[in-house]
């Protein structure tokens, strides 16, 4: 397939094309050409007012349902909705029926995602059925494609059993996630205690659930070596403790969910299921917090959290909804509302190097993997713009800025 792209602008700040407005031609994967006024004869033409492309997005958590779960997103649709929101690779999460935590179940993931142009990334279950107990087969879901080990929004409770796997990962190089709540502070918690959690009347769950969960995990990772992973962190404490554990020289890397970063717990006040997540929505200081620490390099990378929830767990009463919000669709609009676009690139592609992901530049002669979008323009973010199954958005009728267009990897192209 012979694709050229005219008259785009080119954003890579490792590339001689950084800025610059040119034509892009690539063949067989391949980009060939970089120039003005590119006349190589192509199958498809792809010319769009104000196209910007950079390096392929990275979001290293989502889920798409299946299997199991397929009424709220199937892996096909799920890709779909990764390419056309811009992203050219994603990591997916064990959060299926059945758990991914053998090697055959990451082979079939990764086998429906092949001829698809968006690279899927199983991440593999820590423990057998995430249920905390025993450790998975994590060596053989490795060798199977595995990029990382973790149980999604399921806190290990055994101390022992994240000490054993640290120790355990390090024989083949392994990254190890753990999810930051203590599950006996966070009780039957809802929302963020807070003020807002006690005037609507709603249980919450306080800072120091998460704050004593990663306290622990670093000390074990202090004890025992290995590369560990804090997924969706949300408060002031847990980015200042990161911070220092990354001044002692522990290989910890962690990410926020952007609506964390974004939105805060007034949102509460409409009792909307939508806006019921994990971790909750913290206060406006938390907000500002998570902020710095992007700013400041403690906070290694965003992520959408895309968590495709059926209307019938989710429009119900707000204590019966089940956590979780779609985030691929409106990933880049909400971050270009806080961050200007190269720094929205920037925090969209971090993760890859953490998760061992191939990373390619825009020049002549490299791997195609491009992001395509369209910067600058303000939108309301309605219903239209959803192409998940499910319709569950944080961000439904928030504003956002500048709007992904589709991406082009070696395997292909997708476009909205």
């Amino acid at each position: 397939m012979k694709l050229l792209l005219k008259s785009v602008t080119i954003l890579d700040e490792k590339s001689t094309h950084h800025t610059k407005k040119l034509d892009i031609f690539i063949d067989k994967g391949i980009i060939k050409k970089i120039g003005k006024n590119l006349k190589e004869k192509a199958d498809k033409v792809i010319e769009i007012k104000n196209l910007h492309v950079s390096k392929g997005w990275f979001d290293s958590s989502v889920n798409f349902g299946e299997p199991g779960y397929e009424e709220r997103e199937t892996i096909a649709n799920g890709l779909d909705v990764a390419g056309k929101s811009g992203f050219s690779s994603v990591a997916l999460n064990p959060y299926t029926n059945p758990i991914l935590d053998h090697s055959g179940s990451i082979a079939a993931v990764k086998a429906k995602a092949l001829n698809h142009p968006v690279y899927l990334h199983p991440i593999g279950a820590l423990t057998k059925n995430s249920e905390g107990v025993d450790l998975a087969e994590l060596l053989d879901m490795k060798e199977a494609g595995a990029i990382s080990f973790g149980d999604y929004k399921a806190p290990l409770r055994n101390p022992n059993l994240l000490k054993i796997a640290l120790q355990y990962a390090q024989n083949f190089d392994a990254l190890v996630q753990s999810f930051p709540q203590e599950n006996r502070i966070a009780g039957n918690g809802l929302v963020n205690e807070n003020k807002n959690s006690t005037s609507l009347g709603l249980k919450g769950i306080p800072n120091l659930a998460e704050e004593l969960q990663i306290t622990r995990d670093l000390y074990l990772l202090e004890y025992t070596g290995g590369k560990l992973h804090i997924p969706t962190i949300s408060t002031e404490k847990s980015v200042q403790l990161i911070k220092e554990a990354k001044k002692k020289g522990l290989d910890v890397s962690c990410s926020v969910a952007i609506h964390n970063l974004i939105l805060d717990d007034d949102e509460l006040k409409e009792f909307d299921g939508n806006s019921k997540v994990l971790p909750p929505l913290r206060t406006k200081k938390d907000k500002k917090a998570l902020i710095k620490g992007i700013k400041d390099g403690t906070i290694d990378m965003v992520t959408s959290d895309h968590n495709p929830i059926d209307i019938e767990h989710k429009k119900v009463e707000f204590d019966n909804a089940l956590n979780g919000s779609i985030g691929l669709e409106s990933a880049f609009g909400a971050l270009c509302t806080l961050f200007d676009t190269e720094k929205a690139i920037q925090l969209l592609t971090n993760g890859k190097k953490r998760f061992n992901i191939p990373e390619y530049g825009i020049k002549e002669g490299e791997t195609v993997e491009l992001s395509l979008f369209v910067p600058g323009e303000t939108y309301n973010f309605t219903q239209n713009d959803i192409i998940s199954s499910s319709k569950n958005s944080i961000f439904l009728n928030k504003k956002l800025k500048g709007k992904p267009v589709g991406v082009i990897t070696q395997k292909g192209f997708i476009l909205k």
